[in-house]
């Protein structure tokens, strides 16, 4: 590997073609700066400069290696640079459910990513029961959660309505066995849904599974089923409150964080602030 001294050394003396000079520019002497060029010429097997000419200039190996030593200094500055650059250093990773990541929780992820260039948001989504014991398991350092009760160490919790949802346009009443659009196995709406219609002793079947609230509203959207969201979520959508069965008890919106001050503590505050909102 080259050594990046002696390739700056080589550098000035081409562009002052002036060992003198090159010296000046490198706050070194004359005699250190032919030493190191030395070295480069022994460490590469070829003269690099021809001393005799005055000015000094290239021999045919110094020709072609001119190049490459511009570029692997270049390269070398960049990198410094770059690692100089405390930007996306430290991480803050957060377990969230699909639902809530909208746009205006976004907003407030710019917001705290302007202010704190050095720490990156590394944001996870998934089904509340998951992202519970992920957290727990340390694999995030704030989690938001839903659960019919919060636990004692949530930071701040807020009620989550829900309801029965059908297509906008939906005219029939829903036959025998119930058409169900859900969310995959272990999602508590669709536990939810499941346990109400056991307890109602009527027949159903799923319709539709899908792994996103996009995915599953669209599913209602087409008229393919009946599901159990929250309220929040399905405003602009062309779905409405169905009859088939009376609003669900509001779910436990609830943020934890292991940490309580610092950056940690002001990114909890601005999500609590959209889900107050919310």
């Amino acid at each position: 590997m080259l050594d990046p001294r002696l390739l700056r050394t080589f550098v000035a003396v081409v562009d002052t073609a002036s060992f003198t000079i090159a010296a000046d520019r490198l706050n070194s002497t004359q005699s250190t700066v032919s030493q190191q060029l030395g070295r480069l010429e022994s460490a590469v097997g070829q003269r690099l400069i021809d001393r005799l000419a005055r000015p000094v200039v290239l021999t045919p190996a110094g020709e072609r290696l001119i190049g490459y030593a511009r570029r692997l200094l270049a390269l070398q500055e960049e990198a410094e640079v770059l690692l100089a650059d405390p930007a996306g250093t430290a991480t803050i990773r957060i377990g969230v459910p699909d639902d809530i990541v909208t746009s205006a929780m976004s907003r407030q992820f710019a917001c705290f990513a302007e202010r704190h260039r050095e720490i990156r948001l590394d944001v996870t989504t998934g089904l509340s029961r998951d992202l519970s014991k992920r957290y727990r398991a340390g694999e995030f350092d704030i989690a938001i959660v839903k659960a019919a009760v919060a636990d004692s160490d949530a930071r701040a919790s807020f009620p989550e309505p829900l309801s029965w949802f059908e297509a906008a346009e939906q005219l029939d009443a829903w036959p025998e066995p119930i058409p169900l659009v859900t969310f995959p196995p272990g999602g508590l709406y669709r536990d939810l849904m499941i346990d109400r219609i056991e307890r109602s002793q009527r027949r159903w079947y799923i319709a539709f599974t899908g792994n996103s609230l996009a995915s599953v509203l669209s599913a209602i959207e087409a008229g393919l089923g009946v599901s159990v969201l929250p309220v929040s979520t399905t405003a602009g959508h062309a779905v409405r409150r169905s009859a088939i069965f009376t609003p669900e008890a509001s779910l436990e919106l609830s943020i934890y964080a292991w940490e309580g001050d610092g950056p940690i503590a002001e990114l909890v505050s601005m999500m609590a602030k959209v889900l107050t909102e919310r």
